[in-house]
């Protein structure tokens, strides 16, 4: 098994490092990291704080968004397993065993997370909160409200060659589309560790902000493709709190010891300790 790590970043150095560090310290080691700069400042430095890991870089003149990013990497990856992670999301140390053994009678493996408040400290972000982040996944349930967290994800290469691409239209969503179009063709498993550290910004990140205009049409869009019907449109963290999702929350293994990861960079910059 050839475990290709894709990473798409946009000006997150500190974040980014903070994952490479979280990859230093697998017990099983991917055979690539391809990392996709979409037209931020560069990250060259990487290489040298990491001299270790596989990191293959790719720095895109023009920003192409997120999703159009992927895309590109995921073509320039040679190994037959793909790994999936935001820049700013890391693994507890097993994480990639773990997940590489439940691909053994799967084809597309994700596990649970811990989501995770953090305060910036220099070049090193401390955690404030965090909370388990655990469902059940039956597929009805998921076309009402994707708990599929990509990052830490793994899958057989050859479902691209199935189902194709991720797809840029879906933009904030193309998770859950994903997620619907591999299940249709693919075995999928959910992993009950928490070996994610999912960053979550209560000021208005990915998840975090109630639904505007232009995020609802993506919602919309999602819906007609799939057929989903009417979906809810609340905050995240209401979302959570209602009944049918309460009921689906599930047991699962607690991984993280609840210490910030500190990067080389953070050492070389600060010594790696709060001010």
């Amino acid at each position: 098994m050839k475990i290709s790590l894709l990473i798409v970043t946009h000006n997150r150095l500190s974040a980014l490092c903070e994952l490479l560090e979280s990859i230093s310290r697998q017990s099983v080691q991917p055979f690539e990291i391809v990392v996709v700069n979409d037209a931020g400042e560069r990250v060259d430095v990487i290489q040298e704080l990491y001299p270790e890991l596989p990191i293959r870089l790719i720095h895109l003149d023009e920003n192409v968004q997120h999703v159009n990013a992927r895309n590109v990497g995921v073509r320039e990856l040679t190994g037959d397993v793909i790994m999936l992670s935001d820049d700013d999301d890391y693994f507890t140390p097993c994480h990639i065993e773990r997940m590489s053994k439940a691909l053994e009678d799967a084809d597309f493996v994700f596990s649970d997370a811990e989501i995770v408040s953090f305060e910036e400290r220099g070049a090193t972000r401390f955690p404030v909160s965090r909370r388990l982040f655990a469902y059940t996944a039956d597929i009805e349930d998921m076309r009402v409200f994707s708990t599929y967290v990509p990052s830490g994800s793994m899958y057989k290469r050859r479902i691209h060659d199935e189902i194709g691409y991720f797809d840029p239209a879906m933009h904030h969503y193309w998770d859950w589309d994903f997620f619907l179009r591999v299940t249709q063709h693919a075995r999928a498993k959910r992993v009950p560790a928490a070996s994610v550290i999912y960053a979550f910004f209560d000021g208005g990140g990915n998840q975090s902000s109630d639904l505007g205009e232009t995020r609802k049409n993506y919602l919309d869009d999602l819906s007609e493709k799939h057929g989903l019907g009417d979906l809810p449109t609340a905050n995240f963290a209401v979302l959570l709190e209602e009944p049918a999702m309460k009921k689906r929350e599930s047991e699962s293994e607690i991984v993280w010891d609840g210490k910030p990861m500190i990067s080389r960079l953070a050492q070389q910059t600060e010594g790696g300790q709060p001010k």
